[in-house]
Formats: structure tokens, sequence, C-alpha cells
């Protein structure tokens, strides 16, 4: 069982990859093999509505000058996918947006690729807007047919500065119970 999160946080080991890595030390400890990908510093950019997807069927990106591909095919491999955002004026980041625009409209050309994988939103904020984002991201796990996993409370954590949400007492135990949850729910769709 293999788990994928991709941290669509601009600041490379911030809050939001903070949080990730705290629900990923969960599924880690149960014996999933677990990678982090960050998308600060990447070059990475938004669905051209090229439809060359839906024309060549190949479960790749046409646009092919940046890292979406290569996110694809971890997604592909994954048996869940967590996608991790800061709260950008009460939405997700430009690079998180990026990345499940394109690799959702891939999946979709390419029958679902990602149907009956188990997915969550984690959200980084620093007062409010973070219930939009997290349920921007959880509308790419439910239109691709994914199964949506919950925790103790919804998967946000405060925090501005660098690792200020470490102090989000409530948030940590939210991630490390999402982290649980992800790790009992993938036991029983892999055990089929």
């Amino acid at each position: 069982m293999k788990v994928v999160a991709f941290s669509g946080s601009a600041r490379k080991d911030g809050n939001t990859a903070l949080l990730l890595k705290t629900a990923l030390a969960e599924l880690e400890a149960a014996g999933i093999e677990t990678e982090l990908v960050q998308l600060a510093g990447k070059n990475i950019h938004g669905c051209i509505a090229c439809y060359k997807c839906f024309e060549r069927k190949d479960g790749r990106c046409a646009v092919d000058n940046d890292c979406i591909n290569e996110c694809l095919e971890k997604m592909k491999d994954a048996d869940a996918i967590l996608i991790g955002s800061p709260t950008y004026f009460a939405d997700v980041s430009t690079e998180t947006k990026a990345l499940m625009d394109r690799c959702g409209m891939v999946s979709r050309a390419n029958g679902d690729l990602f149907k009956y994988k188990a997915g969550a939103g984690v959200v980084a904020a620093r007062r409010a807007g973070a219930i939009h984002v997290f349920d921007s991201i959880n509308h790419f796990f439910l239109i691709g047919q994914m199964i949506v996993v919950g925790s103790s409370y919804w998967n946000i954590g405060y925090g501005r500065e660098k690792e200020e949400v470490a102090q989000d007492e409530e948030a940590m135990k939210t991630m490390r119970d999402l982290g649980t949850n992800m790790g009992w729910v993938l036991k029983r769709i892999c055990a089929e």
C-alpha cells in the first residue's frame, strides 16, 4: 500500500507540509509506504483546455514542460492521495489548483484513473477561509469517484509563520487521526 501527499504551498517545509507529515507519520507507523511531494519551487501552471488528453487517452497531460505528468504517475501508482493547500484568499493556492485541474482532467479523460482510491484534503490557514479550501479539495476527490476519508474534526490547522501550526494541538490530533483513519480504510479497500 502506498500514499502520496502533495503540498501545494509555495513555501517549502511550511505549515501545509507539517500537517501532511503528521498524517503520513501515522501511516508509516502502520507499515504503509508514504511519499511527500512539495510543489514549492516547481514549474507548474494551469490547464490550457487543449483537450488533447481526451484525444490521446494515454493517461498523460499533453503539456509536458512541468511536473504534472510526474505527479500524475505518482497518483496512479498510489492507493491513496492527500492534497494539502494553504489558504490563499479563501481558496486553494495556484499550485494546488493547477495540480487538481490538470490531473483531474487527465483522470476523467482516461476513465477516472483515481476511481476507488482513498483521498483526503488538508488545509493550513492563518485565520479564515479554510472551509472553502477544504471543500475545493474534497470536490476534486468526489468528482473522481474517490473515497474521501475523514478525521475527528475538519482537516485544518492554524498558523502563519513556518511551523506555527504545530502549536495548534487540535490540528495535530486531527492529522494523527486522519493518518490512522486513512490506514484503516486502506487496509480494507486493498484487501480485496
